[in-house]
């Protein structure tokens, strides 16, 4: 193998890292910011529901949420609900999460739905 496929091999195994590095910092931020309201299976059943008035997104639902963009999705996890005229009981997690956090909370609901913006 020569030099340049040896340092084209470590790139790639490093992306490869950083991208699964993300994936669980996604998962491990759902877990502690999302699952009380939106529930460890993301179907939207936590452990807060049964107090709250407005009922939170199912992110399991692939019709649901294949309407909302990432940009927006993006949006109401950085400002909170009412930043896209929803519920004032999702929370702005605007300095708690980075916006790299963020967009890979989104990927992670992409991932919860199976599903994309537009299918």
């Amino acid at each position: 193998m020569g030099k340049n496929n040896r340092w084209v091999g470590w790139m790639i195994l490093a992306a490869m890292t950083n991208l699964v590095q993300a994936r669980e910092l996604a998962v491990n931020n759902y877990k502690t910011y999302c699952i009380q309201c939106h529930g460890s299976q993301g179907n939207g059943q936590g452990i807060n529901v049964r107090d709250m008035s407005v009922q939170p997104r199912d992110h399991t639902d692939a019709k649901a949420m294949s309407a909302r963009s990432d940009d927006a999705l993006f949006k109401v996890i950085k400002e909170g609900g009412a930043s896209i005229d929803k519920s004032v009981l999702m929370p702005p997690w605007d300095g708690v999460l980075s916006d790299e956090e963020i967009r890979d909370m989104v990927q992670h609901l992409r991932t919860l739905c199976r599903c994309k913006y537009g299918t």
